[in-house]
């Protein structure tokens, strides 16, 4: 997924447009009051961010990001205004990735884009993603809308479990055999649901997200999923 901050209507639909016709999903917001709920539902493997926005600025963005925990590993893309040689170097400097300067050609976009993601994959956590809820794997954390979680050690690697195979069906001995291992000896099935259970709570209302099948097991509901 990657996000795109950026307040002229017309540039941010043909980006949007670009990147979905190259293979990418993507989404665009118009300012920060749009793009701070997305990120605490979201987080993105990358995203464009325009310095001259209404209301808060893209620096000023690029700044909170850097300083949590959640959106600091995220790639980002300055868009600068064409020889604006402080706005590149201040973006640099800030901790962006790399910059584009307007106007630029949406292939030049996103020939900088792979680019991008090639350089930061092997230094950014993993963080898995099933509608509000992320996972990130580096860091071992959980989080619902941008709020930590806390799963005890068997929940978390239930809960990954699920995150990294949405839509599907796990039985109960399949979950024994994948979680729990060679200790799952002698363990009764009603574990599983106890465990699920007890996740589902921590999760809030995001604990949905994990469906009951009726005499089979467990499934992480895809996104998209009804």
């Amino acid at each position: 997924m990657i996000y795109c901050v950026e307040d002229d209507n017309a540039i941010r639909d043909l980006m949007i447009y670009t990147l979905r016709a190259t293979g990418f999903e993507a989404l665009g917001f118009e300012s920060d009051t749009d793009f701070w709920p997305a990120i605490k539902i979201r987080i993105p493997e990358l995203i464009i961010l325009d310095v001259m926005l209404p209301g808060e600025d893209g620096m000023s963005i690029l700044s909170k990001l850097r300083a949590s925990s959640l959106t600091s590993n995220i790639p980002v893309i300055m868009a600068t205004a064409k020889g604006s040689e402080y706005d590149k170097v201040s973006g640099l400097d800030s901790g962006a990735d790399d910059y584009l300067v307007k106007p630029f050609g949406m292939m030049e976009m996103i020939s900088r884009i792979k680019a991008v993601l090639r350089r930061t994959v092997n230094k950014r956590s993993l963080i898995l993603t099933c509608g509000p809820i992320s996972l990130d794997e580096d860091k071992h954390t959980v989080s619902v809308k941008g709020e930590l979680v806390f799963p005890t050690l068997k929940e978390y690697e239930l809960l990954k479990m699920f995150m990294e195979n949405p839509g599907q069906v796990f039985t109960r001995h399949n979950i024994l055999s994948n979680v729990w291992g060679m200790d799952a000896t002698g363990i009764e099935t009603r574990t599983v649901d106890v465990h699920v259970g007890t996740l589902r709570t921590k999760l809030g209302e995001s604990g949905d997200m994990i469906k009951t099948v009726r005499g089979v097991g467990y499934k992480m509901k895809e996104t998209n999923e009804q």
